[in-house]
């Protein structure tokens, strides 16, 4: 396999790649902050603001749910950036999406709760979580491709690594923010008076400066050369399901073991888990918040390592090394949450998101290099939706069940552990196609050859 792309357009100048870099990662940043604040409010005050009727068990089964509602439509909202993507340009949908995010979060800053207009609060509620949840599963597969697109074939892993650290980068704003709000600007009662509206009202101005940032960078090259060809495919999801679906649901299956294991901290459950006062552990709000935010740090090195390391050893062997990781330290995690200590939880959650990040750095330039140009969106967005409802979207959901059924976290553990043997097995049935020329003149060999058993180009 050549690792060099000869029919590609040439590769823009450094300057350009910093600035497609940088409008990548903030712009990530910025709807994953806004996903994620929803999220850990979920499992930190939602329950009582808007579900609290339904008593405390039930109204903390239903926060969570509203978490994961919102992955039941990302794929509405891969399908109709994956379209436009492929037919119209990675760019716009970009602008788009952040656009949607952004709304949707700043709305919910200003929504009564269900003491101020009883249950149209919740109902509001969820249909803003819907808005987010096709942003969030259109968002993606553009700023993926713009970086991974962009980059020189050496560098597609590091390239690919910076959407990818917008995750961490959201989720650590996200808990920062609140871990100021609950422990500094408005402690207690404050918090859930007011305080909690102020970081879903900062989406606003975040937003402008996503906006801007965005719209500074120039398109795709692939798709630049696939435009000026006029070689848009009309209906790229049906192509993509019609010649590719096994490829779709085993790489979505890779992508369900990392979703699964990152929403424990990333879906609100942990927080919840941890601050519960008639739970097991019963810390305060704001150590928690700020060991969250830790171990985001430690999780976006490690995801930025991912990246880096995937372009010396190859996407799938990295992959191995996070599975392995992952497997083990899941196993550790509740133990050290249990004992109450604050520095040994954020011991478990740094030494959980290794793992986590050995499977997710790399997962941007793995999935463009998996698909053909020319539904290269659509693939990348649909399969990277599917994979987050196969693993994120009710992890929280499932894990407290888990809980209140078994009266012990080490049935999360189990759960956590089979998805990632899932996720391992799909991994070693796909080829790693790291340095393929990405170029629309290289479709053939684009379109074969992704799994072990089928012929090859």
């Amino acid at each position: 396999m050549s690792s060099v792309s000869t029919a590609a357009p040439p590769s823009p100048l450094s300057s350009d790649r910093r600035r497609v870099a940088m409008a990548t990662v903030i712009g990530t940043t910025i709807e994953w902050y806004d996903f994620f604040l929803y999220a850990s409010a979920a499992g930190l005050i939602f329950a009582e603001l808007f579900f609290k009727p339904a008593g405390p068990q039930i109204a903390i089964l239903l926060s969570f749910a509203s978490v994961g509602l919102s992955f039941l439509f990302r794929p509405l909202g891969a399908f109709l950036a994956g379209h436009f993507g492929d037919r119209l340009g990675r760019r716009a949908m970009l602008v788009v999406t952040l656009i949607l995010m952004g709304s949707a979060t700043t709305l919910i800053g200003v929504l009564p709760t269900y003491s101020q207009i009883g249950v149209a609060a919740p109902i509001i509620l969820l249909l803003l979580r819907i808005l987010q949840g096709i942003s969030a599963g259109g968002e993606w597969g553009g700023a993926v491709l713009m970086a991974v697109e962009h980059a020189p074939d050496n560098k597609r892993g590091r390239m690919g690594a910076f959407p990818q650290i917008g995750v961490p980068l959201g989720l650590l704003l996200a808990s920062g923010i609140l871990a100021l709000m609950t422990g500094v600007i408005s402690p207690g009662d404050a918090f859930l008076e007011w305080g909690w509206r102020v970081p879903f009202l900062l989406s606003f101005v975040l937003i402008v400066v996503g906006f801007i940032v965005r719209r500074s960078v120039d398109e795709s090259p692939v798709f630049k050369e696939i435009a000026k060809r006029k070689q848009q495919t009309k209906v790229p999801m049906v192509t993509l399901f019609r010649k590719h679906w096994l490829l779709v649901i085993l790489a979505a299956l890779t992508f369900a073991g990392n979703s699964a294991a990152g929403y424990m901290t990333t879906g609100g459950y942990l927080q919840n888990y941890a601050t519960d006062p008639n739970g097991f552990v019963g810390l305060e709000r704001t150590p928690v918040l700020l060991a969250v935010t830790g171990s985001a740090v430690v999780w976006l090195l490690m995801t930025w390592i991912a990246g880096g390391v995937s372009d010396k050893i190859g996407r799938r062997n990295t992959y191995i090394v996070g599975w392995i990781v992952q497997l083990i330290t899941v196993f550790l995690l509740f133990p050290l949450v249990n004992t109450g200590n604050v520095w040994l939880l954020f011991l478990g959650l740094s030494l959980f998101t290794v793992g986590n990040g050995f499977t997710y750095g790399q997962q941007a330039a793995y999935f463009t290099e998996l698909f053909p140009a020319s539904i290269r969106y659509s693939g990348v967005a649909i399969t990277y939706a599917l994979g987050a409802i196969l693993g994120g979207a009710f992890a929280p959901l499932v894990a407290a069940a888990l809980v209140q059924a078994t009266g012990t976290a080490t049935s999360v553990a189990f759960y956590i552990a089979g998805v990632t043997v899932i996720a391992f097995a799909a991994t070693l049935l796909l080829r790693d196609r790291t340095g393929i020329p990405l170029g629309p003149d290289h479709e053939a060999e684009q379109s074969t050859g992704q799994i072990y058993g089928m012929a090859r180009s």
